[in-house]
């Protein structure tokens, strides 16, 4: 499905295609912090429109997820990834795109903590 989303402060914008019947939190060290609920979907389905320019990369642990922030206001709306066969994938936010009901989603718990 289509949506929208993108930083808080409107510097970051993207369009995405994306599955969201199964999002899913994580407890490892970054997420537990950060709160966000994730979807993930191939990398072609997923459009910056605008905000390039804006982003600040994290990379922790393994170095593989690209985390990027706003600039801005340190939105993280999206991150970056390979699968372990080399598809590359993006990681949104859900909390991040327009028009979701958070109340509707059946989130499942990641256990990234022991991994």
């Amino acid at each position: 499905m289509p949506y929208e989303g993108g930083c808080h402060c409107g510097a970051v914008h993207f369009h995405v295609d994306v599955d969201l019947s199964s999002p899913v939190t994580c407890n490892c060290s970054y997420c537990t912090r950060r709160g966000s609920i994730l979807a993930f979907t191939p990398a072609e389905n997923f459009e910056l429109k605008r905000g390039e320019d804006s982003l600040t990369e994290y990379r922790f642990y393994t170095e593989k997820i690209q985390h990027l922030f706003c600039a801005v206001c340190g939105m993280e709306s999206f991150a970056r990834a390979a699968m372990p066969d080399g598809t590359k994938m993006t990681a949104v936010n859900v909390r991040c795109l327009e028009g979701v009901d958070l109340d509707a989603l059946d989130i499942k718990q990641v256990d990234g903590r022991s991994r």
